[in-house]
Parts: structure tokens; sequence; C-alpha cells
């Protein structure tokens, strides 16, 4: 047994508690979070920190499989360059993938996360994954943009989906910009069939996204251009890139929208008339790194809808760390509170991913992983606070 106190102890299902004390089991379950040490316990020993004491963090978003590509994908290209330049440099050899990857995953655990949200295209970090000390969620992500071929695209999905079974999976569309409505529909059809299957889909992540789905317009045009695809069967749809594929949504299972760098209010609005089980994800360093610019994410605030946070990739990232990415949205936007960032990291992302009863709060029973933050002003991040994993 072990007991923890510091300046603040966030549990996250209840108010912050200043000079709090956690006490974990030896396999680290929380057995008590209070703000004095009972006269029993008195002799236990007591570790006093400086800084406050989290859950362990929730990465919504990463593409562990990219992560060999840290620093060489230049910065601030816009959207549709960064993929060409992605295509450009993805391969490499086996034995360099998978060491990236190792080592982004060993970085996480150090980081002070305990659960990650993950896109696969290929089958590479299955390994990885089933020995790793985080909990991964899979999704196996599927993309064509050309109708024809959509039943193939979407069977050798469901053949990667079974490879990483029997770890925590689904199979999920890429982005409105790279999903045929053929194969919206295959994978809503699947959705709708009864078995668990969350949704993760990249949304509006540059203005010419929109640009394309309202008017045909802008250099998506020249992204299918250079695949040689025709895309002559596309018509513009006079409505922004996530209002024309809610329709082709599961109304049964949890959705992630992922970035959102070009939502608007009228596109939240759009969406609370139907009765999709939305949730966001703002992952903001990669934004700064893609598009040179972050979400609107006070319009987000209050909506009803979940929020969540993720790192991306090391493609489109200096690091994988959820506290990197709560420093930088309280530096955008000063009002939010460290508080509210701590539910969008912690309790938030495990709700999503189904994994609340166990991480994501410290409340006894549970085994969330503990944090430690240190270098902060007050209850304020600075450039300067870091995470320490405790537990």
């Amino acid at each position: 047994m072990k007991s923890f106190k510091a300046d603040y102890v966030f549990p996250v299902y209840a108010e912050p508690i200043k000079n709090g004390i956690v006490t974990v089991d030896d396999y680290g379950r929380i057995i008590s979070v209070t703000d004095y040490q009972p006269a029993s316990d008195q002799n236990q020993p007591l570790e006093h920190l400086s800084g406050i004491i989290c859950p362990g963090f929730i990465n919504t978003h990463c593409h562990l499989e990219l992560s060999h590509l840290e620093g060489k994908v230049p910065t601030k290209t816009g959207l549709v360059d960064f993929i060409k330049q992605i295509l450009k440099v993805r391969n490499a050899d086996h034995q360099s993938i998978i060491e990236a990857a190792e080592k982004a995953d060993s970085d996480m655990y150090d980081n002070g996360i305990v659960a990650v949200g993950d896109i696969s295209n290929n089958n590479v970090t299955i390994p990885i994954k089933a020995k790793s000390k985080l909990y991964y969620h899979t999704f196996v992500e599927v993309l064509g943009f050309l109708p024809h071929n959509a039943d193939e695209l979407y069977a050798n999905g469901l053949m990667l989906l079974d490879e990483f079974r029997p770890q925590s999976c689904s199979i999920t569309p890429h982005a409105p910009y790279s999903v045929s409505k053929e194969l919206f529909r295959l994978i809503k059809k699947y959705s709708d069939s009864g078995v668990k299957n969350l949704l993760s889909i990249h949304n509006q992540e540059c203005d010419d996204e929109n640009k394309f789905f309202r008017y045909k317009l802008g250099k998506f045009n020249e992204l299918y251009e250079f695949f040689g695809m025709d895309t002559s069967h596309f018509k513009p749809q006079a409505r922004n890139s996530m209002q024309s594929i809610i329709p082709l949504l599961t109304s049964k299972q949890d959705i992630l929208m992922v970035h959102n760098t070009c939502t608007n209010l009228k596109d939240i609005y759009f969406l609370k008339r139907f009765d999709r089980k939305i949730n966001w994800c703002f992952c903001p360093n990669a934004n700064l790194y893609i598009e040179n610019r972050v979400p609107k994410i006070n319009l987000f605030i209050d909506q009803g809808f979940n929020i969540t946070l993720g790192t991306d990739s090391l493609a489109s990232n200096t690091k994988l760390c959820v506290l990197h990415e709560m420093k930088t949205i309280q530096q955008k936007f000063p009002t939010i509170s460290t508080a509210k960032l701590m539910e969008w990291g912690t309790i938030n992302g495990a709700q999503f991913l189904g994994i609340d009863n166990e991480k994501g709060s410290l409340e006894p029973g549970k085994s969330p992983g503990l944090n430690l933050i240190t270098n902060m002003d007050g209850l304020k991040l600075t450039a300067e606070s870091k995470v320490r994993r405790l537990i």
C-alpha cells in the first residue's frame, strides 16, 4: 500500500482537493482519496509531492504505425501537401517501423498515458499492442473514394479486423474526402447489426475539405489528380463535409470526430438535428503542425457533447503526450480551466472507449494510474509543466 499527498488532487469525478491524499494498494487500485490521513493510517508512509495528482491520461487518437515518420514531414504545408508527403516517405523497412512504434508506445507510458485509441491501416502494430502496458482500442481504418471498389475495400477491412482480434478493435471510415457513400453505407450496415463498433473519423481538417464538398473546388481536386482518380461521380453537396456525411453514419454506435479544425457553429447546430452519438477529439499540436491553426474549441464547450484529447502521430507532432495537448489548449484558450482539461484528457476518453469502470478518475476500486504534474502556477498549467507517472 502507498499513499501520496500533493498540493492538489484531481479526482475528476469531484472538485479538486487541496492537500489531497491518494492511497493505492500494491496493484495500483485506488483505496481512498481524501484530504486527511486517518489516525489508523498514521504509521503508513506518506510521500509528500509538489504539484497535482491526477488519473492516467487517455489518448483517443493516435497512429502508432506512423511513428517512424517523426521529423520527416515538413510543417505548416496544409493538409493536402501533408498527405502527399506522407505517401512519399511512409515506406520503410519493417524493423525500423517496429522499433519506432515500440519506442512511441514506451514514451506514451512514460508520459502518463494509460489507454490509446489507435488508427491502423495494416497489421504491423498487433504484436506491440499485445505486449504493451497500455490499453489499446484499434480503429481499423478503411478508405476509398471511388464507388466501384467499395465492396472489396470493406472486405479487406473486415479481414484486417479479424487479425487484430481478440484485441479491442472496430472498423471505421477514414474521412469524408476519402470514403465513398457506398463504403460509408457498408460500415453503417455493419455498425447497425448489433456488434460493438466504435467509430473514429478525421473531420474537417482544413478549409479545402469544406470547399470541395460545397463547390467541388480547392486543393482536393489536385489531390485526386495526384492519385489519378476520376471524381466525376461526386457532385457538390452545397454543405460542409461533416453535414454531408452525418446521414450516412450509424445512430447505434459512439462516433469520435477527430481534429475538427474547420468545424463551425452551423455544423454543430446541424449535428444536433440528428440522433448521432457524437464525441469530439482535439489534437491541437497536430493542427498547428499541419495547418498552423487550431479549432475554435470554445464553440464546442457546453454543447452537450463529450470532448476528448488526442496526439495524432509523430508524423504530425513532436511528442505523444496528452499534457502537451492540454498546455497548448490552455495557452490558446486561457479561460478553459485545468479541471476541465483534466476531464477531457481522462474520464471523457475513458467513457468513449468504454473503460471508465477501471480508468479515467480517482475512485475507490478503480486502477486508473496516477500522474504527478509539476511546475504549475497555482491550478494553471505553464510552459514548464511536466508529467511524471507515479503508478
